[in-house]
């Protein structure tokens, strides 16, 4: 799944001039916790004013919200998010950062993305991300064999279809943040040690 398909795409804006304020109010009306803030121009960038923002620099010292301008403490320019990208991630980048929202734009904005997205729209748990990876791996070994077996084993396109086996095995064990003790293609070349991409891989 991609970012556009759990983002919410009834985003609130607000212009940066407003009052923090204004901005509670519009939160409150809204149930939101969180404004994308407006662009001045088209060269402009997005900011984002979090409910966080307005505690820890607004009520946690005493100051009247009336008097403090959204641009005086939202963030700009903000972490976007591409509709493309995978959701896993947009959770790894969110884990990296800290950041539990972020505008989803490509040339506008289309929507914003959260942690609850994740949570609730995703299919991390009928579907996870390294599953499905372990089973594109045996789906790839499987046609590596079988253009090995009618190619040659010393052939280029036996070689580059164990090359993209390689590369998945190389991505799940990242996933998995632990190296593979064994991978198909150290089997592959056990069984047929005169294959060309063996005895590239000799060391």
């Amino acid at each position: 799944m991609k970012a556009a398909d759990i983002m919410t795409t009834e985003v609130v804006t607000i212009r940066g001039s407003a009052t923090v304020a204004e901005a509670v109010k519009l939160m409150k009306e809204k149930s939101l916790r969180a404004l994308i803030v407006d662009r001045r121009h088209d060269e402009d960038a997005y900011g984002i004013l979090t409910e966080t923002d307005i505690v820890y620099n607004v009520t946690a010292y005493g100051i009247d919200p009336k008097q403090v301008r959204v641009c005086d403490i939202m963030t700009k320019p903000c972490i976007v998010i591409n509709p493309d990208l995978q959701v896993e991630y947009v959770a790894r980048l969110f884990a990296k950062t800290g950041i539990r929202r972020a505008p989803v734009i490509k040339d506008k904005l289309l929507g914003i993305v959260s942690v609850t997205d994740i949570l609730q729209k995703s299919n991390f748990v009928e579907q996870p991300k390294i599953t499905k990876l372990e089973q594109e791996i045996q789906k790839t070994i499987a046609h590596a064999r079988a253009i090995c077996a009618e190619k040659g084993t010393t052939s280029p396109d036996c070689a580059a279809a164990w090359d993209i086996v390689k590369e998945l095995q190389a991505e799940a064990a990242h996933q998995k943040a632990e190296k593979l003790p064994k991978t198909a293609f150290d089997d592959y070349c056990e069984e047929f040690p005169e294959a060309l991409e063996a005895r590239m891989y000799e060391v």
